[in-house]
């Protein structure tokens, strides 16, 4: 047994002091491919970093634009297929689910065929969900979605382990990457979806299925990372506990519940916007707008976050940013649209990056941390995956936007209270087992 973490081990929740959450924070990047000791104490074997480097970006531009380019087309997908709002609730709750309920799957992958071909082959899945959403009606869009929903849990789980194997001397500096990667390919994807299909041939089947393309490109690239060597894959640690640990399951639902405002912006924002009299070009904008400036508050806000005694006021505040922009897109005068939206964006872009950062303080060392990630992941994005759903039913019973505002507050208010026991300066509770 690892008797690193006594306090914890004894029932007495640990305090974290200043200097050490800094020291972890630089130190410590989620690993959710593997508990391996020997891949953590080993070198990576790298002759070509900067292909790595650019590989990783291409891959992370890939994991929301499967997801954000439906919300600017969902009504005319709606309309040319006879679906009803509770349809496109489904629709865009589908891949939010799937990202819960495949994630536990990354693991079991790459220990049996190696994280880099597993990267591989499920970018080849993503762009065959791509395409067959766009391709073959109502069928295809629905099983499409399912499978590009599964990819995204997958690769979502295994980038940020290969990071850390392969960057821990820049911990820091390539999650401030990645998650910039995640961003701008969400924004990319909301606000070239609209003119990339009425550059085509007007049809949301074009625009939807451009975004195989870049998909391939990035499966160009990776390609040269499956033939590297990066040690054994044995698993050296069992994490045992976690399930039990409150502060686990506040960390988790703070995790789901912030996310479940991020899908439902993604999913139904710009048809709420084209129902206050946008056209979907501009709420397309719009959104890529408010999707561009998290890159600015995901960077600061959990640099910010760790300067003080634990991150419960960061919590509080940028959750009530979050909250003030999307009750200002619902309700505020169209006029000052653009500022809600540039509220919403920083106050989202900062809820998501310290939904990151809480898995790792909360952790006492990476083997700990992986399995918190696994749980934060697949439990949270089940959970996130209701908030959309639920959009598309209340829609579909009153026949408007108003209420959804309720929808909001309860899931604002409850990431709020998950959040005020998730930002305690205290690590989870779990006895590390050494296999």
């Amino acid at each position: 047994m690892n008797l690193e973490n006594e306090n914890t081990l004894a029932g007495r929740p640990t305090r974290i002091t200043d200097a050490k959450r800094t020291a972890e924070l630089d130190e410590l990047l989620i690993d959710a491919e593997a508990d391996d000791e020997q891949v953590q104490q080993s070198q990576p074997l790298l002759r070509r970093p900067w292909l790595l480097l650019l590989g990783l970006i291409l891959v992370a531009l890939n994991l929301r634009p499967a997801l954000s380019s439906m919300a600017p087309m969902l009504s005319d997908v709606s309309r040319t297929l006879g679906l009803s709002a509770a349809q496109a609730g489904l629709l865009t709750t589908l891949p939010v689910l799937c990202l819960g309920l495949f994630a536990p799957l990354a693991p079991v992958l790459a220990r049996r065929f190696g994280a880099e071909r597993v990267v591989l082959g499920i970018l080849l899945t993503l762009a065959g969900g791509i395409i067959l959403r766009s391709s073959f009606g109502t069928i295809g869009l629905f099983g499409g979605s399912v499978l590009a929903g599964a990819s995204i849990g997958i690769i979502g789980v295994l980038l940020p382990g290969i990071v850390k194997r392969d960057f821990p001397k820049q911990a820091g500096t390539m999650t401030g990457v990645y998650t910039m990667a995640l961003c701008l390919g969400a924004a990319m994807a909301a606000g070239a979806t609209v003119p990339l299909s009425e550059h085509f041939d007007k049809s949301w089947a074009s625009g939807l299925g451009f975004w195989a393309m870049p998909a391939l490109i990035a499966v160009l690239f990776w390609l040269p990372q499956v033939g590297q060597k990066h040690g054994a894959h044995n698993v050296a640690y069992r994490v045992r506990g976690l399930l039990r640990d409150r502060l686990a399951w506040q960390v988790t639902a703070y995790m789901g519940l912030q996310s479940s405002l991020a899908y439902i912006v993604f999913g139904w924002l710009p048809s709420i916007l084209i129902g206050r009299g946008l056209t979907p070009t501009q709420a397309g904008l719009v959104l890529s707008g408010s999707v561009i400036v998290q890159l600015v508050s995901s960077l600061a806000a959990p640099w910010l976050a760790t300067r003080g005694k634990d991150q419960r006021p960061a919590i509080v505040i940028v959750m009530l940013m979050t909250l003030g922009g999307l009750f200002g897109c619902l309700y505020a005068p169209i006029e000052g649209l653009w500022g809600w939206a540039i509220l919403l964006g920083l106050g989202q872009g900062a809820t998501f990056s310290l939904a990151l950062t809480l898995i790792v303080l909360r952790s006492r060392d990476s083997h700990v941390a992986a399995n918190l990630s696994s749980m934060a992941q697949g439990f949270g994005y089940t959970l996130a995956s209701l908030g959309p759903f639920a959009v598309g039913i209340v829609h579909d019973w009153t026949g408007g936007w108003s209420a959804v505002g309720w929808i909001f507050g309860v899931i604002g208010l409850g990431a709020i209270i998950a959040g005020l026991g998730a930002g305690r300066s205290l690590y989870v509770q779990v006895v590390s087992e050494k296999v």
